[in-house]
Parts: C-alpha cells; structure tokens; sequence
C-alpha cells in the first residue's frame, strides 16, 4: 500500500457514474438522518430522564448537526470529490486526518450493517418467533438483497433508496399526526393529555442523584441518544462523486436538513413526551428490550391509547426502516473504502469499477463483515455486539469534529488563496464560528458522553467501548505521520483546483442537456406537477 500526494487520485478507478439525481440526493439527505436511532432509541432515553432532556437534547444536538452540514456543503459543492470528505481532509487539512477519518468511518459502517441486519431479523419475529423460524434465515435473506441493490448499479440503489425513505418520510409524518391527536384528546379515550404527564411524573426524572444535580445529569446523559440518533447524516457527504450537477443538488440537501431536523426529531420527540409518560410500564417493558420493534416507545404510546391494530402497522413500518438502513449502511461502507483506495490509502484493486461504477471489490470486503450478523443467531452475544454499537457512537462524532476541522482548513486556505465567499457556489450561513463552535460542543460530547461508566460503580466494558474509538484515531494520525514524515498542508499549498476543471465541465454539458429537455417538454407541465414542485418537493 502507497499513500499518495494529498488531493491525487487513481484515475485509472475514478469510474463512479454520476447516476444519483437531485430527487435522490435530498432523499437520500433525509433517509440518512431518520433512522432506527429515533424510532428506537428515544424510549431509553425519556425512560432515563423524562420529556424534557430529550427535548432539549435532540433540539441541541439537531443545530450541531446541521453546523456540520453546512460545513460539508461549502466543500462538496466546491469541489465534489469521490473520494468524499476523507478526501477533503486529506486535501485541504492533513492526509493523516484523511487516513484516520477514512478508515474509522469505514470501521463504523463494516459494524452498524450487520447490527441493522440483525434489528430487522428481530422486529420480524413479532409475527415470527425465533422458536419457529430461526433469525439467521432472515438475515441471509435481508443480506442478499442489500448486496443486490448494491450490486446492480447506483441507479438501482438512488431509486430503491429514494422509495424506501419516502416511507421513513411518510411514517414520520404519521407518527407526528397520531401523536398530536392522542396530545389532543383525538384517541379512543377521548382525553386530550396535553402537558399532563410533564406535571405527573414530571417533566424531568432525576438521574443517579437528586436535586439540581440529578436533572442536570439526567439532560446530560440523553446527549449520548441524541448522538446515536443523528449518526448517518452526513451521508450525503459520500454521494457527492455519483451525483449529477452537485453543486445545485448537494446545498438544497443541506439548507433543508434544517427544517427536517425542526420537523422530523424536535417536533416528534416532543409530541412523545406528550403522549407517554417515564413511568409507563409499557415504555418500561420496551426499554427492556435488546432491539426491534417492541423497543419503540411509539409503539408503547400508541398502546397505552387503546388504538387496535396501529401498532402492527408501525412494527412493519420500523422493519422497513432498518432494511433501508441496512441498505445505505452497506453503500456507504463500500464508498469509504473505495475513497481511500482512491487516495492510495488502502490497496488499490479496491479502487476498480465495473462497466456500471460499482467498486465491486470494495463492495465485496463491506458486505463480507456484515456475516457478523450471524453471531446474533446466538442470544448471548447479544450483549458482545450492544458494545459494538456503543463503539461506532465515539467514531460517529470523531467523523463530525473531522469534518469540522477540515472545513476551517479549507475557508482559511480559499482566503488565503484569494477565493472569495461570491466565487463559492455555497457557503455555510454561520461561517468559522458556527464550525469552531460545533467543534467545541463535539469535543465535549466526544469526552463527557459516558460520564456514568464511573459511577455508581465503574463499568470497564463499557469504558472500553465507549472511547475506545478516541486513541484508535489519535494513534492513526500520529502512526501515519510518524511513517510518512508528514507535517499537515500549508493554507497556500492546498490543493483547491485539482479535478475541478473537469467537473465544470460535467456540470456544463449537464446543464445544457437539461435545457434542452426542459425547452422540448415546454407547455407541457400539469398541475400535478405544480402542485409537487411547490407544496410537497420541499420535503424530499
């Protein structure tokens, strides 16, 4: 294995195909951010510490989240590598961050596909116990499928993906109805809730302690959720090589990423805290649960209101939302490892395509690692792989402060170089401050996030796992430093240009083909179409 000049690229394997349109992309955008982490995971944390918290948590957490989006979206819409961000870090920052960023998101993503996997095996054995069926079966099942739609080119996955999370959208939506008719007194009991339950129990339960202290720990220990909530997001991140004219498709994505995190979390967790109180023992008997369907504390709420036969429908509706995560988790795993092939940072057949743009050999060693699905046909190892998943929280946020460190490299160096904020197809709203601040608020989510593995007692395994992910990556970048004698990149030798002039030209001949096709079809608009442009297309 080579590493490269910082910026260059095999251009033998740059073949992905530029397949993902604009309706993909922003799909894609939202289907990343929507995921089992809200359906799920939110019951843990309002049995934990209440209404509140998780308010103030995800509201929080939702504004760091678009600050890192928008600090991608200066730079793809720049300069839309393949290579992704791993690619922007080793350009404009260090090709050791590069390296450390790359190989830990893929470490990420080779551990969350398998556990998605296998979430999607146990939320079928609501109708299918494992008694009678066993879990592996739906595993391989769900397994093939996902290496199919990978497999047979990006237009299949852009359109199977753009289908599935328009599902996520309208689910969501659904929930949020249903939760603010039952908040109103539209459910079989006919009793509008209200605020009722942030009175009795409360809207805060104290957590390992009590008085103020307990409700500030209790806000603070539901950042961790929050966290693991918003992992995927920036997903859009890596379809920047194989979308067509990114630097109209790849900003919409994101300016809209405000208003879906607004929407979509704020206002259903929200709606939650309404509906089911942190007491319930419905909600209390699906925090007990490992994972899948019983673990949604909608579920537990559309129970407590007596509504027959709803929650089934969600069951199968949260089975498509870990399909489809599986299925985007498996492509991105397959893009990272792809990106640092490209960059000479992993072997280099791992950087060949197909006559499609499938990096089939970087597909073939991702979806090799999700076989770790199949130690789940065990229920004892369960608990092995909960550790698993607490380990790709840590890399989740060290992904976050890499983007964040790489943008304010990258406005430094385009000032520096005498590119001004007219020249940038997009720039992010809150500038450096919005990135040095997100910076701060990651860091200290990244070292405070498993403040109880000390207490009461201290739990080494989850110690462990919980910041492992921190000295791997400093040992990464420090290793690759140490080996390759490198000292960061310079404001004024960041490479900024490179590649760039044959992706305006991608852009212009895509430009003119659309004005084209748009002159042909003119006079021909109907008003359904009207209708979608201006009321719904907002939402994909």
């Amino acid at each position: 294995m080579q590493a490269t000049v910082p910026g260059d690229e095999l251009e033998f394997s740059h073949d992905l195909h530029r397949g993902l349109k604009a309706r993909h992309i922003t799909m894609i955008a939202i289907g990343g951010a929507i995921g089992t982490g809200l359906i799920i995971g939110t019951g843990a944390a309002l049995a934990k510490a209440g209404p509140l918290p998780i308010l103030i948590s995800y509201t929080i957490v939702g504004f760091i989240v678009y600050l890192v989006m928008c600090a991608l979206g200066e730079m793809a819409a720049w300069l839309p590598l393949g290579s992704g961000f791993t690619g922007y870090a080793s350009r404009f920052c260090d090709p050791a961050l590069g390296f450390a960023l790359g190989w830990t998101y893929w470490f990420k993503y080779i551990i969350v596909t398998p556990n998605q996997l296998t979430a999607a095996a146990l939320v079928i054995q609501v109708w299918v116990p494992r008694e009678r069926v066993n879990p592996g079966v739906f595993i391989a099942v769900f397994l093939v499928t996902i290496i199919f739609i990978n497999y047979f080119g990006i237009k299949l996955f852009g359109e199977f993906e753009f289908w599935l999370s328009s599902i996520k959208v309208v689910t969501i939506c659904g929930i949020i109805i249903v939760s603010l008719i039952l908040a109103c007194g539209g459910g079989p009991s006919g009793e509008a809730t209200g605020f009722k339950y942030w009175k009795d129990p409360g809207a805060i339960r104290p957590y390992l302690t009590d008085g103020h202290t307990g409700r500030f720990l209790a806000i603070w220990s539901t950042f961790v959720t929050a966290t693991f909530a918003y992992l995927g997001t920036e997903l859009v991140g890596v379809t920047v090589g194989e979308a067509q004219n990114p630097r109209k498709t790849i900003p919409r994505a994101i300016r809209l990423t405000f208003f879906r995190i607004l929407i979509f979390y704020c206002l259903s967790v929200f709606l939650l805290g309404m509906i089911l109180p942190y007491n319930s023992q419905d909600l209390i008997y699906a925090t007990n649960q490992s994972t899948g369907a019983n673990a949604s504390p909608f579920v537990a709420a559309i129970k407590l209101s007596g509504i027959r036969h709803l929650p089934g429908i969600l069951n199968a509706c949260i089975l498509l939302f870990v399909f489809s995560a599986s299925n985007s988790d498996l492509y991105i795993a397959s893009r990272t490892i792809y990106g640092l092939a490209l960059e000479g940072k992993a072997p280099r057949f791992l950087a060949k395509t197909d006559k499609r743009g499938v990096p089939i050999y970087a597909l073939a060693l991702s979806a090799s690692f999700a076989l770790l699905a199949f130690m789940n046909v065990s229920s004892s190892s369960k608990d092995v792989f909960g550790y698993f998943v607490n380990l790709t929280t840590i890399f989740g946020i060290l992904t976050w402060i890499s983007i964040l460190v790489t943008h304010i490299f990258f406005v430094r160096a385009r000032r520096l170089q005498g590119v001004t904020d007219e020249q940038m197809p997009y720039t992010a709203p809150f500038g450096l401050v919005g990135s040095y601040g997100a910076l701060f608020a990651c860091c200290l989510i990244a070292v405070f996030k498993n403040f109880d593995v000390f207490t009461p007692t201290f739990k080494a395994k989850s110690f462990v796992t919980g910041y492992l992910g921190i000295p791997l990556y400093l040992i990464m970048i420090f290793g690759y430093k140490f080996m390759y004698k490198n000292t960061g990149i310079p404001a004024m030798q960041a490479d900024l240009y490179s590649g760039k002039d044959r992706i305006d030209r991608e852009e212009e001949e895509f430009l003119r083909r659309q004005a084209a096709k748009k002159a042909t079809e003119a006079g021909t608009k109907t008003k359904g179409q009207w209708f979608y442009k201006t009321f719904i297309s907002w939402l994909f």
